[in-house]
């Protein structure tokens, strides 16, 4: 066996509306076709990708600490303007950290915690 590609990343989130507004407009991610899910999400299509949101009442109300952004779990996403997309998150009240690694990245937080790194392709030059 050998794994071939990514399929989908799953983010659990609190409020449906609340995070298909930052995932739909702020990013700008194209929303799958509708599927009968038999829970409560929508799914956004990144060409080959997806990402899965999914309701979730076990959603960790605090936010994660923003000293350790980066070091937890995260969802890593190739944009074509890092400076475009920093501003774009930034106007919509989504603040950013840079990576501390010296990469052309940064960490935002969507509305539920959920830590997403942004960076240029390629990646880690």
């Amino acid at each position: 066996m050998r794994v071939i590609r990514p399929l989908h990343a799953a983010i659990l989130v609190g409020d449906l509306e609340r995070s298909a507004h930052f995932y739909g407009e702020v990013l700008g991610l194209t929303p799958a076709r509708d599927r009968a899910l038999g829970f409560a999400g929508l799914w956004y299509e990144l060409g080959d990708f997806q990402i899965h949101l999914i309701v979730s009442a076990q959603i960790c109300p605090d936010p994660v600490d923003a000293q350790r952004l980066g070091r937890n779990r995260h969802l890593a996403l190739a944009v074509d303007d890092l400076l475009a997309a920093r501003d774009r998150l930034e106007k919509a009240g989504f603040p950013v950290q840079a990576s501390a690694s010296g990469r052309a990245a940064f960490f935002v937080q969507d509305p539920d915690g959920n830590i997403l790194e942004l960076g240029e392709v390629p990646y880690g030059k």
